[in-house]
């Protein structure tokens, strides 16, 4: 409470501070000075004086990152909140949103709910070209497939280097060890672990118990670059337990189909709170409050980072008030929710490394660099590549050698607060507590500012197209994991797919946050110029001149696709978090 009645109370005050830091920013970008009579020198210390009064650290939840002390928007200072015409498109939509859903509840209950074509009385509406693709193939294994390379959550599939100890292959399963062996030895086996799920507390939904689980698929790569399943595990082995059965392409298709619903509904958990809530909205913020707390408006790394983190702190605050409160969104439509969600999370943290935030690392180690049809890791590698020109480009004209770097005071500042601060003492996970060089100053920013732009882009920007068909990504799932293959009919994975309050939730939610943004700024394109040197104006200009290049190469590629893969095309993504 004491953060808060501290912005309240500095509100008039900051807008003068930052009618001031406006006027340095588009001053030419300078390093701290040891000149104690330098006139810039006193306003960087009272600048940064006055904003780490304004700018509190605040727990949302204990083990998670911390966030802006804010207990609502309006608590927030007035230069990091929605501009009008976002303020009014934002709470306009959830209203149009909320009509819609009361809407599609009325209409079913004069229409049945016993059949995936049932489905169809909600999929009206807000809807896209591939949206309507994947309502009429979700049921197919190469669609399935494909989400794991290039759908909303790209970020689980990895290449295997040997089959995994979790699964356990019954006698009589000989000819499916013999043929995971062969794709081993080929290098063309994947597999999708779900196993942070396992043991997660599930949601109690208007009284209902809901269930989650955490599956194993196995897939293989054919030679024309498909990537099709070969095997279900719903469930690890447990030494109390029966082991638990595989479920098979050749099994009876609704028991297929149900396993594969399994595990679409894991996926849509561990995308949600792990790669979209925590690896980029979350992390954004720290770097966001950090930036404000640590680097004055002069700091070259101030004005490379503003721009992308414009609105992050509003929409985050949002989320917190709205989507993850005890009783909101999560709470009554995800199987998550309840605080499983926040479980997840902090096991999510406790693996969150650097490296795993840096494409040419984590492609790598996951296998997938120069992977057939993996378009998100040949886009992302492409923009990494860009961004890290332009953060050195930027940071070359200011930081002339190793030494330069290592005396900054801000900016070793800054990477404490982010490293040993906003993540809770992230340096056992790869992260730096301090910057000796310039190769090591520029690929933390290429992160920040990738992970800020173009990861977001990635992982939010498909929610429309692979959500908005509810069994294709089921928020939720009703019933406990099958344990036999002949029982399961339609009424069965009907039982356990979403209800119609449920389905109609994640619908209009996932449009509201995966549709384009009205006041949108695309990578690149700075609405304010913050830096003033010729020099600098070169190198942002190169990038955009690069990004503009990009996006003609993923055009002409996308023109010969079936399903063009749009996420990572520089003109689409959003320039910050602000959605």
């Amino acid at each position: 409470m004491m953060a808060k009645r501290k912005m309240r109370t500095s509100r008039g005050e900051h807008r003068t501070t930052q009618t001031v830091a406006n006027c340095l920013n588009v001053s030419p970008a300078r390093l701290a000075g040891n000149n104690a009579l330098d006139v810039f020198q006193k306003h960087r210390e009272k600048e940064l004086k006055e904003r780490r009064q304004i700018y509190c650290w605040a727990t949302w939840k204990e083990g998670l990152p911390l966030t802006i002390a804010a207990g609502c928007e309006d608590d927030l200072p007035a230069n990091m909140r929605f501009h009008e015409e976002k303020r009014l498109d934002f709470e306009g939509t959830l209203k149009a949103g909320a009509l819609e859903m009361v809407l599609k509840h009325v209409y079913t209950l004069l229409s049945s709910w016993n059949c995936f074509e049932d489905f169809d009385h909600i999929f009206w509406g807000q809807k896209n070209t591939l949206a309507e693709k994947v309502r009429q193939r979700w049921q197919d294994d190469e669609l399935f497939g494909y989400q794991f390379l290039n759908g909303t959550n790209p970020m689980l599939l990895r290449r295997c280097t040997s089959l995994p100890s979790r699964l356990v292959l019954p006698s009589g399963m000989e000819e499916l060890r013999t043929q995971l062996e062969k794709e081993l030895q080929n290098s063309s086996l994947f597999e999708a672990d779900f196993i942070l799920l396992d043991g997660i507390p599930a949601n109690v939904i208007r009284g209902e118990k809901q269930y989650l689980a955490a599956p194993l698929v196995m897939l293989k790569m054919d030679t024309s670059g498909k990537l099709l399943p070969m095997v279900i595990q719903i469930q690890p082995p447990s030494p109390s337990s029966p082991t638990p059965p595989l479920f098979l392409p050749s099994d009876p298709p609704l028991a297929w189909l149900l396993a594969k619903s399994w595990v679409r509904n894991s996926d849509f958990q561990l995308h949600q709170l792990q790669y979209h809530l925590l690896n980029t909205h979350l992390l954004a913020e720290v770097i966001a409050v950090a930036t404000m707390r640590c680097l004055p408006g002069l700091h070259p790394v101030f004005k490379l980072l503003i721009p992308h983190i414009r609105y992050t702190m509003e929409i985050n605050t949002r989320a917190r008030t709205q989507l993850l409160p005890d009783g909101g969104i999560f709470d009554k439509a995800v199987s998550t929710g309840g605080g499983g969600h926040v479980h997840l999370l902090r096991r999510a943290l406790a693996q969150l490394t650097y490296c795993s935030l840096c494409p040419p690392n984590n492609l790598a180690d996951r296998g997938l660099l120069g992977t057939p049809g993996a378009l998100y890791a040949c886009d992302a590698l492409r923009l990494w590549e860009i961004t890290a020109r332009y953060v050195e480009g930027i940071i070359h004209l200011f930081y002339r050698g190793d030494d330069v770097v290592r005396g900054d005071p801000e900016l070793q500042a800054w990477c404490r607060e982010i490293t040993e601060v906003g993540l809770c003492q992230a340096q056992n996970r790869g992260f730096p507590i301090s910057f000796q060089s310039q190769n090591q100053l520029c690929h933390f920013l290429t992160m920040c500012v990738f992970t800020c732009t173009a990861q977001h882009g990635a992982i939010n920007q498909g929610q429309l197209d692979w959500y908005a068909w509810v069994p294709n990504a089921p928020c939720t799932m009703r019933m406990p994991p099958p344990t036999t293959k002949e029982d399961v009919t339609v009424a069965t994975v009907m039982g356990s797919l979403p209800d119609v309050r449920q389905a109609c939730l994640q619908m209009v939610v996932t449009w509201h946050l995966g549709r384009r943004q009205p006041d949108m700024v695309p990578l690149g394109h700075h609405k304010e110029k913050y830096f003033s040197d010729p020099k600098a104006k070169s190198v942002l200009n190169q990038f955009q001149t690069d990004l503009e290049n990009l996006e003609r190469e993923i055009t002409a590629r996308n023109e010969q696709l079936d399903l063009p893969y749009e996420y990572l095309k520089p003109s689409l993504i959003e320039n910050s978090i602000t959605i």
